[in-house]
C-alpha cells in the first residue's frame, strides 16, 4: 500500500510556500500549521522575529526552537524568505518617511489645530548616525 500523499504546502503559490513543521505533540496552543502559517506571513509583514511571534501568540525562543528541529527545512527556508522580505519593506517604508515626510497633527488649547509635515528627523538621525560609525571606525583606525 501506497502511503498517504504528503499535504499541499501552506500558502502554495506564493514565493513563501512550505511544509508545515510536524508537531511532536497535540496541543490547542501549540506550533499547529495554522500558527506557522500566520507567523511566516506576520515575519513577512514585520521583517521581526520577536514581533511575529508575540503576534501569533508564541514565544521568540519557541519560534527558533521550532526552526531548529531537523524536520523544518521547509519552515526555515520560508522563514529566511520572508524576514529577508520583512525587513525590505520596513527599509522602505522608513524611506518613504524619511524623503516624503509625515504630517503631525496638535490639537492646542483652545480647539486651534495645528498641522505640520517634513522628514521624519528620528528616521534621519538614525540613518545619520548609521552612516557616521563607519566613518568615525576608518577615520580612528587611520
Amino acid at each position: 500500500m501506497d502511503p498517504t500523499p504528503p499535504a499541499p504546502p501552506l500558502l502554495a503559490g506564493t514565493s513563501l510556500a512550505f511544509h508545515p513543521v510536524a508537531q511532536q505533540r497535540k496541543r490547542a496552543d501549540g506550533w499547529t500549521p495554522e500558527v506557522q502559517q500566520c507567523f511566516i506571513r506576520a515575519l513577512e509583514a514585520m521583517g521581526s522575529v520577536g514581533q511575529a511571534a508575540r503576534a501569533v501568540g508564541m514565544g521568540r525562543r519557541s519560534a527558533y526552537r521550532l526552526r531548529e528541529r531537523p524536520d523544518a527545512a521547509s519552515f526555515a527556508a520560508a522563514w529566511d524568505r520572508a524576514i529577508a522580505m520583512g525587513r525590505m519593506r520596513q527599509f522602505d517604508y522608513a524611506m518613504d518617511r524619511a524623503i516624503n515626510g509625515i504630517t503631525t497633527v496638535r490639537i492646542l488649547r483652545g480647539g486651534a489645530i495645528d498641522v505640520t509635515g517634513g522628514p521624519d528627523m528620528a528616521i534621519v538621525h538614525s540613518a545619520l548616525r548609521e552612516d557616521a560609525a563607519p566613518l568615525k571606525a576608518t577615520k580612528d583606525t587611520v
